[in-house]
């Protein structure tokens, strides 16, 4: 029986809403984004009656660390006592970082059908830019080595790449699963449930 774990992804930023790709890049959060970092931790504070049995860990981007101090706040927790693993970072969209799609597509007209054609195994240009397989690869093990009830804050395509490990979705379904900013993602006994 695997330990319970709640997953967040962090709370809107401005690139969020222009539909631009973040990857790696360290963007803050809007006012929204913190409103729905407090909300869910409000949710996780109803769910979880003892935090001290929990281990909180976030993605050392600005982005997650900001959502999960929100979420320690809101829990009338000490919003910096946790820790954060690189493996929970966002998929590195290597040159495309910081661009839309449109304007990927007028610098470079049809660089971005490969992607479209198969999301998953598509690997942006530049360097350390991954897929979704890679992905995988890099977060598999951070959950493998979950030893207790855990507070994760991390990113869009992690978890995506949890329905693919966990939920059993191939690459395609996996790939488009919508991942809301102010919902917690239950993983229990190898079993996803949006709460």
């Amino acid at each position: 029986m695997s330990p319970l774990v709640y997953i967040v992804r962090h709370g809107q930023t401005q690139w969020n809403v222009d539909y631009r790709l973040q990857g790696q890049a360290d963007i803050p959060i809007t006012e929204e984004g913190r409103r729905q970092a407090s909300a869910n931790g409000r949710h996780l504070a109803e769910l979880i009656s003892d935090p001290a049995a929990f281990d909180f860990v976030a993605s050392p981007l600005i982005r997650t660390r900001t959502t999960m101090e929100l979420i320690r706040s809101a829990m009338g927790l000490d919003p910096k006592a946790y820790r954060t693993d690189a493996r929970l970072m966002e998929m590195n969209f290597g040159d495309w970082q910081g661009y839309t799609f449109a304007e990927l597509e007028a610098r470079n007209p049809g660089c971005t059908r490969g992607r479209e054609e198969d999301k998953w195994n598509f690997v942006p240009p530049g360097k350390d830019a991954e897929g979704y397989e890679l992905l995988c690869e890099r977060v598999r093990p951070f959950f493998a080595e979950i030893a207790k009830p855990t507070v994760c804050v991390t990113h869009g395509g992690v978890i995506r790449s949890l329905f693919h490990i966990f939920g059993g979705l191939d690459g395609i379904a996996a790939a488009n699963v919508e991942t809301p900013q102010d919902r917690v993602l239950k993983l229990q006994d190898g079993q996803l449930a949006w709460l």
